[in-house]
């Protein structure tokens, strides 16, 4: 029998954007069955005023509170209103900053929203970003050679998201996708700098992804789009190339877009360490 979940309220509390928070509590949240947190996500508390708002907030839906706030006197408001209202109060990132700057033996910033910065990466990441949308489903085919990636498979292997993700890490990625009866754009196979990734999946999760689609589209016809025998050739001719080609794959069945991003990461790191 599936245990019933539990439910709870998280207030994240931060003087920036709130990312780092959310991720956090997702992945600490994740560590726990049957445990689903109900967020309340306060970004850019800057004030007192805003911060009283919160407090009122946190009051009338008890729950963990966690934070990320730098400004002192801030800080000791919030925890000082928590503890009054008997809410556990957690600086979140308070046991890695303070570890860091022991082993660096550096002053510890005061700047809110360091982390945004617009320096040189942010930059680089809005590349990226600009890139990957202008080289998505196999548009801007005639310039592969300046990606950093270049993401290849047959419909529904998550080679968008996948690209959009890397992007937002700074990788400049292409997707190119495999269609039935279509040849893939020679300039794939002729590219030297980027490295190229064969994203495949189990003929069976990818007829279930497809139809969930279809339906969505409100198109109820079959086709060879999810036919069975149809989708399995598909995906068979895709590993065959990327054999063929020598190119590295990674199995998406299973795996999350984040997952698949690590995973091409990876072998980007891999491919640099091996050229060094």
């Amino acid at each position: 029998m599936t245990p019933l979940a539990t439910y709870f309220h998280v207030h994240l509390v931060s003087d920036s954007t709130g990312e780092t928070l959310n991720a956090m509590a997702k992945a600490v949240c994740a560590r726990f069955d049957a445990v689903l947190p109900i967020e309340h996500v306060y970004a850019l508390v800057r004030s007192r005023r805003q911060l009283d708002r919160v407090l009122r907030e946190i009051e009338n839906a008890p729950g963990m509170v966690l934070h990320t706030i730098v400004d002192k006197d801030l800080r000791a408001a919030l925890e000082t209103g928590c503890r009054a209202l008997d809410m556990p109060c957690v600086a979140a990132l308070d046991p890695l900053v303070a570890s860091l700057a022991r082993y660096l033996g550096a002053a510890i910033s005061t700047r809110v929203g360091a982390q945004h910065a617009l320096d040189h990466e942010y930059f680089n990441r809005i590349e990226a970003l600009d890139f990957a949308i202008a080289h998505d489903d196999g548009q801007g085919f005639n310039d592969l050679e300046a990606a950093d990636v270049i993401l290849v498979g047959v419909s529904r292997t998550s080679k968008t998201p996948t690209s959009i993700y890397l992007a937002h890490r700074g990788v400049r990625s292409a997707n190119v996708p495999l269609v039935p009866g279509s040849e893939p754009p020679p300039q794939l196979f002729e590219v030297k700098r980027p490295l190229v990734v064969g994203l495949t999946v189990s003929p069976d999760r990818l007829v279930q992804i497809r139809r969930n689609r279809l339906i969505g589209l409100r198109e109820g016809r079959n086709t060879d789009y999810v036919e069975t025998d149809a989708v399995r050739e598909e995906t068979v001719r895709a590993r065959r190339l990327f054999e063929r080609q020598g190119w590295p794959v990674i199995d998406v069945t299973r795996r999350s877009v984040e997952e698949t991003a690590a995973a091409v990461l990876n072998l980007l790191q891999a491919r640099k360490a091996d050229a060094a």
